[in-house]
């Protein structure tokens, strides 16, 4: 959703591929922080609240220092506002599966919107997956199983905590809904500038979390943080994850993303280790061999060649 051009000149493949990585790592630990927020009676309406606006008046400012138009063309204000309440729903979905389960395994249930994507694509008349792509699939499957521990949680049946479960279909919600968010981009808003797409959809999370905060349909939702390591934590989310956009925003048209993107994949990596390193949260070997698998999967299938 950044901005795009094609006249900018690339950055070299190795300090393009060393910025996304430390993107990657940024988005990651604006996860940790958010667990820790939440941890900390932080509500989950506020975290997004203060994400989305900080991060929009940062774009703002940005946007008007460059002077760029803001208009949109004709027939896509309807898709922009549909955009926008996706990516809201999106955001809502994955910190509230980041405040339930292992940060990690949300963030490995969420990255498997490059999947759902291919099926929405060929769903609504794109073209049909190949057979390396399904391949890829089923190995992004195979993994989630192990990651996810399915057969143990199985095996203990109603002894499962309600909490895995719902931060589980928490994640895989936000996966699908971003999906469609992307297809809506490609092949709904391809002619919105990439500023006034990214403003728009920025606006429209803050303005739909603060409605829903007042209408009270998430009664804690906007929870004020009940400690100082709280409102720590929270600063730190929107810092870093104000700074990654703001960053990606920037320089996305000289990083060459159709051949280096799957870069960003290391972040369910960087969150199982920061997740490890800050929060004490351990996965079983079997289940770090299914991240690994989900991780290669999704890098496998999203690679393009230059």
């Amino acid at each position: 959703m950044a901005v795009s051009s094609s006249a900018a000149p690339l950055f070299p493949r190795n300090l393009a591929i060393a910025l996304l990585a430390l993107l990657a790592c940024s988005f990651a630990g604006n996860h940790i922080a958010a667990r820790i927020a939440f941890d900390n009676d932080t509500g989950v309406l506020l975290a997004i609240l203060c994400r989305s606006g900080i991060t929009f008046l940062v774009l703002a400012s940005l946007v008007l220092w460059q002077r760029q138009p803001l208009g949109l063309p004709a027939g896509t204000r309807r898709w922009q506002v549909l955009l926008g309440l996706l990516i809201a729903t999106q955001s809502l979905c994955l910190y509230s599966a980041v405040a339930r389960i292992p940060v990690a395994l949300a963030l490995l249930v969420g990255n498997t919107f490059p999947m759902l994507l291919a099926l929405l694509t060929w769903a609504l008349g794109g073209t049909r997956p190949s057979r390396r792509t399904l391949l890829f699939m089923g190995l992004i499957l195979c993994g989630l199983v192990l990651a996810l521990d399915i057969p143990a949680r199985l095996a203990d049946g109603g002894n499962a905590s309600p909490h895995w479960s719902l931060g589980v279909g928490l994640a895989f919600c936000a996966a699908c809904v971003f999906a469609c968010a992307l297809w809506i981009t490609d092949h709904k808003l391809a002619a919105v500038r990439g500023p006034v797409r990214s403003l728009l959809t920025l606006l429209i999370v803050f303005t739909s979390m603060l409605a829903a905060g007042i209408s009270g349909v998430m009664p804690a939702g906007l929870s004020l943080p009940g400690s100082t390591t709280g409102w720590v934590a929270l600063a730190s989310l929107v810092v870093l994850y104000g700074v990654a956009f703001t960053l990606l925003f920037v320089c996305v048209p000289r990083l060459n993303m159709a051949q280096n993107a799957p870069v960003m994949n290391v972040e369910p990596i960087a969150t199982l280790l920061l997740g490890w390193a800050l929060l004490g949260q351990q996965l079983s070997g079997l289940q770090l061999i299914g991240g690994a698998v989900v991780v290669c999967g999704i890098v496998l299938l999203t690679y393009r060649r230059p």
